[in-house]
């Protein structure tokens, strides 16, 4: 059972259904994955054949690239809540969820990438773990901040899916 609710914003008056936020998030989490990934298979191969994977004790790129891509969706998930939170009047401006999600995509860089995954990767034995911190720059700052910049322009257009 969906909930209805009746929302207008500056592109006009919209229908949300209960799970519409949340699947635009997971759809946008994977449209700012799949950008994210290709850089980072451009620019640190061995961060999607490796350490990615080697979190969950897997190797080679397709389960970096499924990993990766799972963690994608998921921190979708996170924006929609974020947005629906306490941000919902900027849900309507692209521009607006576009710098949202880019600033998303840092935290996610200074917190995820940069102190839980060093740990993380020690924690399960991964030979190669990055020290901790790891703010490496350039890093993967570049490839969140892509990330979050995708997820905050495809959000506005799938909500109400």
């Amino acid at each position: 059972m969906s909930q209805e609710t009746q929302t207008s914003g500056a592109t006009g008056t919209r229908l949300e259904t209960g799970t519409g936020s949340w699947i635009s998030g997971m759809i946008g989490g994977l449209m700012g994955g799949a950008a994210m990934g290709i850089l980072i298979t451009i620019m640190l191969t061995p961060a999607i054949e490796g350490a990615i994977p080697g979190m969950y004790g897997l190797s080679g790129g397709l389960a970096g690239w499924i990993v990766h891509m799972s963690h994608s969706a998921v921190l979708g998930v996170v924006f929609a809540a974020i947005i629906g939170a306490g941000l919902g009047r900027s849900s309507d401006n692209v521009g607006a969820t576009i710098a949202i999600g880019a600033v998303y995509g840092i935290v996610l860089w200074a917190v995820l990438a940069a102190l839980v995954m060093p740990i993380w990767l020690a924690a399960v034995g991964f030979p190669q773990a990055p020290p901790f911190p790891n703010f490496a720059l350039p890093g993967s700052l570049p490839a969140h901040v892509v990330y979050g910049a995708v997820l905050g322009a495809v959000y506005p257009y799938v909500t109400g899916i």
